[in-house]
């Protein structure tokens, strides 16, 4: 049978047409598959992390703890693939997150306004405060009679009042020099200043300290010379009363007890963190450290009388590392929100956060977090 041209030629458009719709079924099948496939893969994301236990720890090659060990549960429910880096520092840490270096920072991070407005966190996985670590079984400060004394005498409030007699000492001795300088029998038998006026600042000393026999020749300077002893007395009476009453508050608060205890005491912590705006708020002399292992260092070595920081850092210090050398005194104060840490308007945030909720639902959290802290 012979076709004509025409049906032909529409044969021809018909088979052209079926290709096209196999070629868009079949473009459209390797579509989805693609997509299924990338799908199947999980998302990568790096998180920077800092070893502090028992928060974070590292184990040879291997990281555990309750901030990794919580994060790694939340990840293998949104199929994320976690690539850690630990960070040296705390600074450091929140360095490599405002240079978007890090999709989440997977550590002890406390909430803050001044963090809020540079970082998202997600809902807190821990409320925990601050509480004072000192040496031994809280009465860090070793009372001895020459202990005490060496510190009463280089204390800053002697060192002030002695500061006051050199002072009060020269006007006097210049004094009595200009007038009763040349008379042998006077306070100042040389006329010339030098040696006079040692000669004259011996007498003055003398006379604040106790009572001496040698008094001015000329009538001014006698008179002059008697106000000062009076004066010296009176001088001595205010001093020893100073330095007792300064002696008696440091045997009374000697012991670090808490954190009401820590005011113009040398007081280690980590550097930029929420506690040291405290510290410096009530008067203590703040030390800054860059990890958890200097500050416990700096007290050991008794180069900070105590440490202030997170509660459980130290807790869990004291129970191993520190166990018999150190102890945790006083309430647990300040306490505030930890939580994981995202960029601004991180998509990752809201699917944690509902993970978080998941896992507080079905138990997990409060195993993770039993494994840690123990039961309450």
């Amino acid at each position: 049978m012979i076709l004509s041209w025409g049906k032909i030629q529409r044969m021809r458009a018909l088979m052209s047409g079926v290709a096209r719709r196999c070629a868009a079924t079949l473009a459209l099948t390797m579509i989805l598959f693609t997509s299924a496939l990338a799908q199947d893969q999980p998302q990568e994301i790096h998180a920077v992390t800092l070893v502090a236990p028992p928060f974070v720890m590292k184990r040879g090659d291997v990281l555990t703890g309750f901030c990794v060990d919580l994060w790694n549960e939340i990840a293998a429910r949104l199929k994320i693939r976690t690539t850690y880096q630990v960070a040296a520092t705390a600074p450091a840490l929140l360095d490599v997150m405002q240079a978007k270096g890090a999709d989440v920072l997977a550590a002890p991070i406390f909430y803050s306004t001044e963090r809020d407005q540079k970082y998202d966190f997600s809902h807190p996985i821990l409320e925990a405060g601050m509480q004072v670590l000192v040496r031994g079984a809280g009465d860090n400060v070793e009372s001895t009679p020459l202990k005490d004394v060496l510190a009463l005498l280089f204390s800053q409030s002697a060192l002030v009042w002695l500061g006051v007699a050199l002072l009060i000492i020269l006007v006097p001795a210049h004094v009595i020099w200009l007038l009763d300088r040349g008379n042998e029998d006077g306070a100042s038998p040389s006329r010339k200043y030098f040696p006079g006026i040692f000669q004259a600042l011996n007498w003055a000393t003398t006379a604040l300290v106790s009572q001496v026999q040698l008094q001015p020749s000329q009538w001014l300077a006698r008179v002059i010379g008697l106000l000062w002893m009076f004066a010296g007395v009176v001088f001595i009476a205010l001093y020893t009363a100073q330095l007792t009453a300064t002696l008696t508050t440091e045997q009374i608060r000697g012991a670090i007890s808490g954190p009401a205890d820590l005011p113009g005491k040398r007081v280690a912590t980590i550097v930029d963190s929420t506690a040291v705006k405290y510290l410096r708020e009530i008067g203590a002399q703040v030390q800054e450290f860059q990890t958890a292992d200097e500050l416990f260092a700096a007290l050991l070595d008794e180069k900070a009388d105590a440490v202030f920081a997170n509660a459980p850092a130290l807790r869990y210090f004291a129970a191993h590392d520190g166990m018999g050398r150190v102890s945790v005194v006083g309430p647990e104060i300040n306490r505030q929100d930890i939580g994981f840490v995202f960029q601004l308007e991180s998509p990752l945030r809201r699917k944690v956060n509902h993970a978080l909720l998941s896992m507080r639902e079905d138990g997990t959290y409060q195993r993770i977090y039993e494994t840690w802290f123990g039961s309450e």
